[in-house]
């Protein structure tokens, strides 16, 4: 047997850990899979949006990381900042970035829906871009993505702020 003498070498509590290895793996390996469950067999983009969750978009933005900063004011890196992307015209979220012709005349703003698009496969969408990625397939992955983006924006900076109540006046 080619693994048999492997196996002996292993440390004594190694089998006991499989057992509680493989519960923890199962856990964690769920990653949407009851979402997925209640939308049922071709959920619609706003079902997927009702269920998008921002926190795991976030986790997944750390692909776009490599190209792409989200910090207010962080500035570009190979693409543009994406700091309050959504509800922004297409092309004009850095004025310092060099947008390709190809993604300046699509005009418009970046709309979940267009954003779901463009993360689907952007040089399908606008051929000619210079965003050297093949897109994510997995629609929940998207809405997950897009929920996150909007988490990243002025609008939901403000939403977060507390009240502020007014000074008391003296008399």
């Amino acid at each position: 047997m080619r693994f048999g003498p492997m196996i002996h070498r292993l440390p004594p509590l190694f089998p006991l850990l499989l057992p509680t290895l493989a519960v923890f793996l199962g856990a964690c390996s769920d990653e949407g899979g009851e979402r997925r469950r209640s939308l049922g067999e071709a959920p619609r983009f706003d079902d997927l949006m009702r269920v998008a969750d921002a926190e795991r978009g976030g986790r997944l933005f750390g692909r776009c990381a490599a190209c792409h900063t989200i910090e207010r004011g962080a500035g570009d890196r190979n693409g543009p900042g994406l700091f309050d992307v959504m509800g922004k015209p297409v092309a004009g979220n850095s004025r310092r970035f060099g947008y390709t012709a190809s993604l300046r005349s699509l005009g418009g703003v970046w709309t979940p829906e267009r954003m779901d698009a463009w993360l689907t496969a952007p040089a399908a969408m606008v051929p000619g871009t210079s965003m050297h990625f093949s897109g994510l397939p997995d629609a929940l992955d998207r809405a997950d993505l897009i929920a996150f983006l909007r988490t990243r924006s002025l609008a939901a900076e403000v939403a977060t702020q507390p009240e502020r109540q007014p000074a008391p006046r003296e008399p």
